[in-house]
């Protein structure tokens, strides 16, 4: 349940208030971290967000943090903030287990880039986020860390693959947390827990880790990702707060050639449009209906935006986004089926279920087994969306659409039927169609109904995150009935 608090405690504080108050040593890097801590202590029995919480580690680094401080030290903007890092991403020392048994023995010989340069920034990493088995489900549950629970309404999910950022979040245990997004791993946990969660334009966040290595009977082989991982995932963060994200993105932004789509360069941040950002509100792509409590928190965000002087414009469709969903459920399910029989083998039998249910609702659209052409043809089409959506939204437009169409599913909703599991496919068009066009998009607490957050999503042209997020502070910027849970 949600319950109000004054911020007398430092864990619930956000990123941007301890980072300033550590930084005129108002107050100590130590002293957050107990609190974090302390918090963790708290709550994390009964919600198992965090794993690998190592207290002597977390706290050594924090006082690091602090003589840095004393030492006059130029400091990162987030010198001293405690960070959670997701299981399925490299930190120095600790298992890149991805919710996998067999994975949870060889400790992680470097830190991927995004962790690399949230350290630089001053950032300590605390606790590793919990994920289903390959980060491949909207729920957060594996055999080796067991069930993550959305502290809202447990009978729900906290979202996935990153719903252990997310309910750690909600819960207080870190002011931030990193996740990943492929197919709304950012966005829906964010929205299923009542925080605030950014996918970024592909490429701005560097998504290079140390080489993967698999056990064989030859010895060690290197893997090889499969396509839509390099075009379609993204590092990204998750606060409980639009600024404590825009701090976080400033952050984990860097140039890194080694990523197949990484930059050389950061783009500069976007100046003032010349006029007032357009708006374009897509409810519904004519597949599924939406429940009342999901349009009725998107008209309040459109609301809110229209108040804050920008042009809001309704669509009664959207065909782009339909096809581009769809073509998600193509290109990720064949990529997927290279390596469906090591998930087979390693995998917990939720995972093997849920992928069964994917495929299978895959299959109502593209046939059990598309030929090669269909899948070169989509890439192919893919290209051309970018595109007209592009062209689309330019410099000075923003789409407003719903998170799901549906409210938080019930745990363990895409395992229960293979019918049921369709029905989430379908909802799911608003997470499924960002990642295969590689836009920016974040998702925003609106409101509060029967005891559950609600959240809507903006979009925006490549790039154009912080206009994304200045649209997300306005959709934010008015009492929302939503408190940090506890």
């Amino acid at each position: 349940m949600a319950h109000t608090t004054a911020p007398d405690e430092l864990w619930q504080r956000t990123a941007t208030d301890l980072a300033a108050r550590i930084r005129v040593r108002e107050i100590s890097a130590v002293e957050v971290m107990r609190s974090c801590l302390g918090r963790i202590e708290e709550t994390n029995g009964a919600l198992n967000a965090l794993v690998d919480v190592r207290p002597d580690e977390a706290l050594a680094a924090a006082r690091a943090a602090d003589r840095a401080v004393a030492a006059g030290a130029d400091l990162g903007p987030l010198h001293g903030v405690p960070v959670s890092i997701k299981i399925n991403t490299d930190q120095l020392g600790h298992a890149t287990s991805n919710g996998v048994r067999a994975l949870a023995h060889r400790p992680a010989e470097g830190d991927a880039a995004c962790v690399t340069a949230l350290r630089a920034s001053g950032a300590l990493p605390l606790g590793r986020s919990n994920s289903p088995a390959f980060s491949f489900r909207w729920f957060s549950t594996n055999d080796l860390h067991g069930r993550t629970l959305n502290p809202w309404d447990h009978g729900r999910t906290p979202g996935g693959s990153s719903g252990g950022a997310a309910s750690g979040l909600a819960a207080g245990m870190t002011p931030l947390a990193q996740g990943n997004d492929i197919g709304g791993s950012i966005r829906f946990p964010a929205a299923c827990c009542g925080v605030v969660g950014l996918r970024p334009t592909v490429g701005l966040v560097s998504d290079w880790a140390p080489p993967a290595y698999a056990e064989t009977p030859d010895g060690l082989v290197e893997l090889d990702f499969p396509p839509t991982v390099h075009a379609c995932a993204v590092q990204g963060p998750l606060a409980r707060t639009v600024a404590d994200v825009r701090l976080a993105l400033d952050a984990m932004s860097t140039p890194d050639l080694r990523h197949v789509h990484g930059l050389p360069v950061l783009p500069r941040r976007p100046s003032a449009a010349g006029g007032p950002m357009k708006v374009s509100v897509v409810r519904e792509i004519g597949t599924v209906k939406n429940h009342p409590a999901v349009d009725r928190a998107v008209r309040e965000a459109a609301t809110r935006l229209a108040a804050a002087g920008y042009e809001v414009e309704e669509l009664d469709d959207m065909p782009l986004l339909a096809e581009a969903s769809r073509l998600w459920s193509l290109l990720i399910t064949e990529d997927i089926r290279l390596i469906r029989p090591v998930v087979a083998q390693l995998g917990d039998a939720s995972i093997r279920t849920a992928l069964d249910n994917h495929f299978a609702a895959a299959a109502d659209l593209w046939g059990e087994r598309p030929e090669l052409a269909t899948y070169i043809n989509g890439w192919a089409r893919r290209a051309t969306l970018i595109t007209r959506l592009q062209e689309m939204l330019g410099s000075d437009r923003l789409l407003l659409t719903p998170v799901c169409a549906e409210p938080p599913f019930e745990q363990d909703a895409d395992i229960a039927t293979p019918g049921r599991a369709r029905e989430l496919f379908t909802a799911m068009w608003p997470m499924t169609a960002v990642p295969v066009l590689g836009f920016p998009a974040v998702t925003v607490p609106v409101n509060v109904s029967e005891g559950l957050p609600f959240s809507a999503q903006i979009i925006g042209g490549r790039f154009e995150e912080h206009r994304v997020l200045d649209a997300a502070e306005v959709v934010e910027a008015r009492p929302t009935g939503l408190t940090l849970w506890s």
